[in-house]
């Protein structure tokens, strides 16, 4: 079987999005769902015949149990759709660096969203604000972030802005709370990046209203994601692929285990409800006491974590592991890091992936250490794009 589709669940009807032609963001809107899951298995499956695996290691692809409305954090940009145009808040223009269209339509994120981007829009053009120019690195405006907890209903908006001006916080403020939303307002932020970087880096933050996080349930627990903090972006599809992975693990009872790039540590907390032990390690340090604020609301004192370079912190931990879980960035595990993970010898890797071309490189790579894979699972968790996650138990065996 390749297509695993949620129970009662049926993607007839494709509808139309009006920015398609134009927009940067997805790129298989407009193409006929199964088909996109047809090109995300055939590609993945020529990652791993690249990498000396038989294609058919890939088992299949699951489809994601909600096509629309599943984003609960997106990232929008200031700028202008042609130079010296009006100020728009939205996305990049497809294949284009420069330019920002208007994405109020958007399919894949909640209405709530699409209503506070046009909004904050028209606020911005009211009073004449500048966007940020990227060449000449003046303007004001920069960008703004919107977060959801999709089973808590709650909301956060983060405005981030250079310090090139002023901003009328208190009228924003008012125009976000006079809005008819489905969601509630849980924090109104106004950060400010004044990096040569096109990347959020948020120097200093002003909390206007609320609270500076949001709270999500997954997995049976609770979470405060911070107004930066990485989460993942589909939540019942993580959640989903999170089930299918644990389940993976053989008697993971009594044991202790190292969960390697673990970010706010979602998986971390799902696995100290049955494991003697879970470290977590994580490079990004508001992750990681998002992660300790968590397991302790969580009141799971079986869970640490340390906020290190994977390659640094493993020499530094004087427990070892008898589970290794992983889910690296898109860029896959480091060469030296994958040496330092695979010497423990450990029975069970369980590998979680955001990018199978480098996961199928990683695998390859711990074959020379007798570690092998029965089968990988793909995960479409990102409908429309071009993203799919991957899940593989990697075990020891004797074998070269």
């Amino acid at each position: 079987m390749q297509f695993i589709y949620p129970e009662n669940t049926t993607y007839d009807g494709l509808e139309p999005c009006a920015c398609a032609a134009v927009c940067g963001g997805c790129s298989y809107q407009g193409t006929p769902y199964e088909r996109q899951l047809e090109s995300k298995l055939a590609e993945a499956r020529k990652s791993f015949e690249d990498c000396g695996f038989d294609p058919s290691i890939i088992a299949g692809i699951k489809a994601t149990p909600l096509q629309y409305a599943y984003r609960n954090r997106m990232d929008y940009t200031f700028g202008d759709e042609y130079k010296g145009g009006p100020t728009l808040l939205g996305l990049h223009r497809k294949k284009s660096f420069m330019s920002v269209i208007d994405c109020s339509c958007c399919l894949i994120v909640h209405p709530d969203f699409n209503k506070i981007l046009s909004s904050t829009s028209v606020f911005c053009r009211e009073r004449g604000y500048a966007h940020y120019n990227k060449k000449t690195h003046k303007g004001l405006l920069r960008n703004l972030i919107l977060r959801r907890g999709v089973r808590t209903g709650e909301l956060l908006a983060i405005l981030v802005t250079s310090s090139d001006g002023d901003f009328d916080d208190a009228g924003f403020l008012a125009m976000l709370q006079s809005l008819e939303l489905e969601n509630s307002l849980a924090g109104v932020l106004h950060s400010y990046c004044d990096s040569l970087s096109d990347a959020v880096i948020p120097e200093r933050t002003e909390l206007l209203y609320g609270r500076d996080s949001y709270s999500e349930m997954i997995l049976g627990l609770d979470f405060k994601v911070g107004a930066f903090s990485f989460f993942q972006t589909n939540v019942d599809a993580a959640e989903r692929l999170y089930s299918d992975a644990l389940a993976l693990i053989p008697g993971i009872e009594g044991r202790t285990v190292y969960d390697l790039y673990c970010g706010t540590g979602t998986i971390s907390q799902a696995m100290a409800l049955k494991a003697k032990k879970v470290i977590g390690v994580e490079i990004v340090e508001e992750a990681v006491e998002a992660a300790r604020a968590n397991a302790a609301a969580n009141g799971l004192g079986n869970c640490s974590f340390i906020a290190s370079d994977v390659l640094n912190a493993l020499d530094g931990i004087a427990e070892k592991p008898d589970v290794i879980v992983v889910d690296p960035p898109r860029s896959g595990i480091h060469p030296k890091a994958l040496q330092k993970i695979l010497a423990y010898g450990a029975e069970d890797v369980l590998y979680i992936s955001c990018n199978p071309k480098t996961m199928a490189e990683n695998m390859r790579a711990a074959r020379l250490s007798s570690y092998r894979a029965d089968s990988v699972m793909l995960y479409d968790n990102f409908p429309f794009t071009r993203h799919t996650e991957a899940v593989a138990l990697l075990k020891r065996t004797e074998v070269n």
